[in-house]
């Protein structure tokens, strides 16, 4: 797909705390703002798309499905915020930004599939589900044999030992190792993958081609944000179904809406916060990312050696003078770990039964992107236990802190792409907030802080944006008051 561009792009002033709406067409990679002048009172900028033909077909897309991502940034003023952007299923798309500082901001936008890199996607998780599968390992004495396993298996002659958790109700099976018996199964690894495109279909998966590539503006790419007038109330988009969690500030993420962001920059302020704390932190190595920064910025804390593989955990860290312990385990299977001793796969569900609770506990959930490669339903089953499990704790220990990490976008490549690609993410992320929606759970957006950092998308976010996020959980634990 080539890239193209429109043929003008026009400055726009706006006030403060508005927004402003770019509209896109991705019938060959463009944008494009056309508004004129300085508007007072509206509050929001309309630009209207100009419908290019796709050289290949010589005509212009008429249908949507493409997924776009957006922000508006300063680098002089390390600020950042996403865009949301809305699909008109007409092959046009707007991007609505919330303008929350002065000054001069850059647009951006991504391709970061087209439609019809969606439904090879969608064919995929549809009719290969099992493409990542996994193997266990069973042994007894010198006897050992290794046979595949997943969420579900495809019906063989073979017989299958049925490992599905009697509390929450998971399924988990694998084929029965010819010699041992199902309760001989002591390792569980993820096994290969299998790329099943059909001819031509990778040619939809080309990194800076029609794979996260910037969409390119013609003549200019920035607005400039004027001061809010007296008087002037903030104009809401009719476009956009909400406004973002938050934004970048001189590179210190900003809470929009109701909390207040602190920002925990020495040792001593995180120990204070922490102090008589228990955090435990469930769920995959994004969040073991968390107990990896905690350790690594408290000289206090002390990681004890449970020789298990850093990886896998559990990991547990304490600073006895603080009464500070941080403890992480990671989510039960599927799971894409190298080997994992089956009696350290436990699911969140049931840690969450015996976590005792009460006001000097937090505890902090980030399970997604395992499951990219199966259909959503595995995922929701799997966030609906959670949920009532979290449901339970906090009705038996109401002023128990629970905080959830959300999906984030990655860097892909075609292998990333097939088993774990943003729009896989983004799905899950939908799905995510809507269970927690409506009980006493706080979010941390990484799918935005990671979105409207200038560093490069990373399934394992670099340390600045880390950072940001110890703080939003920090902020939840240690509120200011009248924040």
């Amino acid at each position: 797909m080539k890239v193209r561009t429109f043929k003008s792009l026009n400055i726009t002033y706006l006030p403060k705390y508005a927004t402003i709406f770019v509209f896109l067409a991705v019938f060959a990679l463009i944008f494009m703002l056309t508004h004129k002048g300085i508007l007072e009172l509206c509050g929001t900028c309309r630009a209207h798309a100009e419908r290019l033909p796709v050289p290949a077909q010589g005509r212009p897309k008429k249908s949507g499905g493409d997924v776009i991502v957006a922000r508006l940034h300063s680098s002089t003023l390390g600020a950042g915020v996403a865009g949301q952007v809305v699909d008109h299923l007409n092959g046009s798309y707007t991007a609505v930004f919330s303008l929350l500082w002065e000054g001069r901001a850059q647009v951006e936008v991504t391709l970061v599939h087209p439609s019809e890199a969606v439904t090879v996607l969608h064919r995929l998780t549809r009719e290969q589900p099992d493409r990542i599968f996994f193997q266990s390992v069973f042994r007894s004495g010198s006897v050992t044999e290794t046979t595949t396993c997943n969420v579900c298996l495809r019906p063989t002659q073979q017989p299958v030992c049925n490992y599905t958790d009697p509390y929450t109700g998971e399924p988990w099976f694998c084929y029965k190792p010819k010699r041992l018996s199902c309760d001989a199964r002591v390792y569980h690894a993820k096994g290969d993958f299998k790329q099943n495109l059909q001819a031509g279909e990778e040619k939809l998966f080309q990194s800076g081609v029609n794979m996260k590539v910037f969409i390119p503006a013609s003549g200019g790419d920035s607005v400039t944000v004027m001061p809010k007038q007296k008087g002037q109330t903030a104009v809401k988009s009719s476009t956009a179904k909400s406004e973002p969690s938050g934004y970048y500030y001189q590179g210190a993420w900003q809470s929009h809406g109701r909390s207040t962001v602190h920002q925990f920059n020495t040792s001593s302020a995180i120990t204070q916060c922490l102090n008589g704390k228990k955090v435990l932190l469930y769920g995959d190595s994004t969040i073991r990312q968390w107990f990896e920064h905690l350790n690594k910025e408290l000289p206090d804390l002390k990681e004890f050696n449970l020789h298990n593989h850093k990886q896998v955990g559990p990991l547990m860290a304490l600073d006895y003078a603080n009464n500070i312990l941080v403890t992480y385990r990671c989510h039960g299977p599927p799971l894409r770990f190298a080997k994992v001793p089956t009696s350290e796969l436990h699911y969140i569900a049931n840690e969450l039964d015996s976590v005792i609770g009460g006001s000097n506990t937090v505890v902090v959930l980030g399970i997604w992107s395992h499951f990219s490669t199966f259909p959503i339903e595995v995922y929701i089953h799997r966030l609906q236990s959670i949920r009532k499990a979290v449901m339970r704790l906090l009705s038996r220990a109401p002023d128990t802190l629970v905080v959830v990490r959300t999906a984030n976008l990655k860097a892909l490549t075609l292998y990333e792409t097939l088993t774990n690609s943003d729009w896989y993410s983004l799905q899950r992320d939908m799905v995510l907030r809507a269970v927690f929606k409506g009980i006493n759970v706080h979010l941390v957006d990484a799918w935005e802080m990671g979105l409207a950092h200038h560093l490069p998308h990373s399934l394992h976010p670099q340390p600045p944006i880390i950072k940001n996020m110890i703080d939003v959980l920090l902020s939840y634990i240690c509120p200011v008051k009248g924040s």
